[in-house]
């Protein structure tokens, strides 16, 4: 891949739990996305924008939705009636971050029917969303918190299924929407919904940073970034390419993983003893262990990898009461993880 303009990943300095959640959720999609919070100026944006310099290359039909050709109960309707004609055809391309304005509309986010033509053909004729475009990518949403109640419902609803459903007056389409939904927040201007804070597979809080020395840092990086972009970015490229190849081959682990008994039992008492409720917290910790294995060169997740990522998994569906933060305190956390 060649090099960007963009900032890249490896030059961000620390918040290395954000950075984290971003690479776990590339590793495997199906954690379930990662809401970021905190203060301006944290690199939330920096962090998810930079992000798709890591993303992997997939094969695709050319069609509106990048149709998956190997994944054949997930296309859509154009391409099973090519597939069926043996007229399909791939391409290669980069995955990449969508954006979703905070202005997108529901017709913007999910797309429209054009409900005349298929009066006077009888045919469906479709007109692709910001979710069509998501599919196989990073679908961004910044200020997820200012942004409609119905519309993040109808983008975890998506996300969920890995389809998006249009109907309008009897007439439906339906075609592939999976994606990795980031969202970015600042906390002080309003929160989610606890229903919907569940719906995310992971959550981290950001902070600037408090060291001298380490501030100094990303000043000088920012400043040199500013000043001459390709070059800063050559600086980089070599870092960029190792954590590419190495969330490559942690994808190819994946697929072979193994959970140890202890593992799965560890994430269960977790859940029960910080007070998760439902079943979405065990699986999304024992899938975000499992990446997480895969990362560090493993194909057996262990209970060491569950309490590696514990807090990014469970700190946000913590019961809580309505002015009480949601956190999971270090010092607690790692009282527990002694414990098991």
């Amino acid at each position: 891949m060649g090099l960007g303009k963009g900032y890249p990943f490896t030059a961000i300095v620390g918040q290395n739990e954000m950075k984290n959640s971003l690479i776990l959720n590339i590793i495997n999609p199906l954690i379930g996305g990662v809401l970021i919070r905190g203060e301006k100026g944290t690199a939330k944006s920096t962090a998810v924008r930079s992000s798709a310099d890591l993303l992997p290359s997939r094969t695709v039909a050319k069609c509106p939705f990048r149709c998956t050709v190997s994944q054949p109960d997930d296309l859509c309707p154009y391409c099973k009636e090519s597939l069926e004609k043996g007229k399909i055809e791939e391409e290669t391309v980069n995955m990449r971050v969508v954006e979703l304005p905070l202005s997108a509309t529901e017709d913007r986010v999910a797309g429209t029917l054009d409900l005349e033509y298929a009066l006077k053909t009888g045919k469906r004729k479709f007109e692709p969303g910001v979710l069509a475009k998501a599919n196989g990518n990073i679908l961004y949403v910044d200020e997820v918190n200012l942004l409609d109640d119905h519309l993040v419902d109808l983008l975890l609803d998506a996300a969920a299924m890995g389809r998006n459903y249009v109907e309008r007056e009897g007439v439906s389409f339906a075609h592939p929407s999976k994606f990795i939904l980031v969202g970015t927040m600042n906390p002080e201007e309003g929160d989610l919904r606890p229903q919907l804070l569940d719906r995310f597979g992971m959550a981290v809080d950001v902070k600037s940073e408090k060291d001298v020395d380490t501030r100094i840092e990303v000043i000088k990086r920012r400043l040199q970034f500013e000043k001459d972009p390709d070059a800063f970015n050559e600086l980089y490229a070599g870092a960029q390419d190792a954590l590419r190849e190495r969330i490559g081959f942690a994808k190819i682990l994946l697929t072979e993983m193994e959970i140890d008994d202890e593992a799965m039992r560890m994430a269960v008492e977790a859940s029960l003893y910080f007070g998760v409720d439902g079943h979405r917290a065990d699986i999304t910790l024992l899938k975000s262990a499992s990446a997480y294995a895969a990362f560090y060169g493993r194909n057996k997740t262990i209970k060491e990898d569950v309490a590696s990522i514990a807090n990014l998994v469970l700190t946000h569906r913590m019961r809580r009461n309505p002015f009480q933060e949601s956190s999971i305190d270090a010092e607690e956390l790692q009282k527990w993880i002694k414990s098991i």
